[in-house]
């Protein structure tokens, strides 16, 4: 049986368990109230609320304060939520080795849990969880890797702001083998935590890797803040013209640069549908036992590049992409 069919059986044999309730108290986990990227997934979450309060359920948010113990402080972020005595948890799988004794004391708990953001199909079917709702990073690394090769770069650095969470490891393993199929090269500039959030300390990192190293003709960020800071950075080194620029995710700036030739691509996985998404079936699965045939429930990657900016510009401007 394959892992789709496994995941989506065991499911539907818990959907079945699955008591109705008249409403459901959702407890979903994110990262940072000032992180622009969970800005966008806070807004699918508070989209998707209306619908649970409409249900008579609550939804309870549950943020990191910091980044500098992701994988501890998120599972602590679950252990808070078992002991709210919740229905239902979506949390994002950030460090897994970390994680994975938290979340699985969830559902001894006899609380179910969703993957959203973070983990991956593989993981959500390993754990036993309903499902994972988001992006695949290394499939995702591994094709800005491609992209970046097919438009001429040879040695990309891939700036990563927090070391040893899971998905920007993989997204910076899929860059560098996707730069590999080609023969070129790609490795990591791993920052400080304490970097993520901080524009000058980042800018002042990648500007000086870049003027150690005139071979650098492409740099890829892990996030739309990071990929502003990295686009200061190439101006103060003199290299916005000679060295090309993608990231995963994108703010308004970002696609405003994908527009006017100053950054080649960016990296979408829908972070609003993801929130949204998450909360909505986990009030679908309380309430009704609903659950999705299809697993891993995937959100992206997508390329936004030249093609087709203007639609995303739309999205973005509402805060939607």
């Amino acid at each position: 049986m394959s892992k789709l069919r496994t995941l989506w059986a065991g499911a539907a044999v818990a959907a079945l368990c699955v008591t109705a309730a008249s409403a459901a108290d959702i407890a979903i986990i994110g990262g940072k109230s000032d992180d622009a990227f969970f800005a966008k997934i806070a807004k699918g979450i508070a989209d998707a609320t209306l619908v649970v309060e409409a249900h008579g359920g609550t939804v309870n948010y549950l943020q990191l304060q910091t980044y500098d113990n992701i994988g501890g402080d998120a599972a602590n972020l679950v252990r808070t939520a078992i002991s709210q005595d919740v229905d239902i948890i979506a949390v994002p799988n950030w460090v897994p080795d970390t994680q994975d004794e938290a979340i699985k004391a969830a559902m001894d708990a006899g609380i179910p849990v969703i993957l959203y953001n973070a983990g991956g199909g593989d993981k959500a079917a390993e754990l036993g969880a309903i499902n994972y709702i988001g992006n695949e990073e290394y499939p995702a690394g591994l094709a800005g890797g491609r992209y970046f090769a097919k438009n001429g770069a040879k040695h990309v650095i891939c700036v990563n702001t927090v070391p040893g969470a899971g998905n920007l490891e993989d997204r910076c393993r899929g860059i560098a083998d996707g730069m590999a199929e080609s023969g070129f090269k790609s490795e990591q500039l791993p920052l400080p935590a304490s970097a993520f959030g901080d524009p000058t300390a980042v800018a002042e990192a990648v500007k000086a890797t870049l003027l150690g190293d005139d071979t650098i003709d492409g740099v890829f960020a892990i996030s739309s803040a990071d990929a502003d800071s990295v686009f200061i950075a190439m101006q103060q080194a003199g290299k916005s013209e000679t060295v090309l620029l993608g990231s995963f995710d994108m703010n308004v700036a970002g696609l405003e640069r994908i527009r006017d030739g100053a950054q080649l691509f960016a990296i979408d996985q829908q972070p609003w549908l993801q929130g949204f998404l998450a909360v909505t079936l986990a009030d679908g699965y309380v309430n009704y036992g609903l659950a999705m045939a299809t697993a891993p429930l995937l959100t992206g990657p997508g390329i936004v590049d030249s093609s087709n900016i203007d639609a995303t510009l739309v999205g973005g401007e509402q805060g939607y992409r």
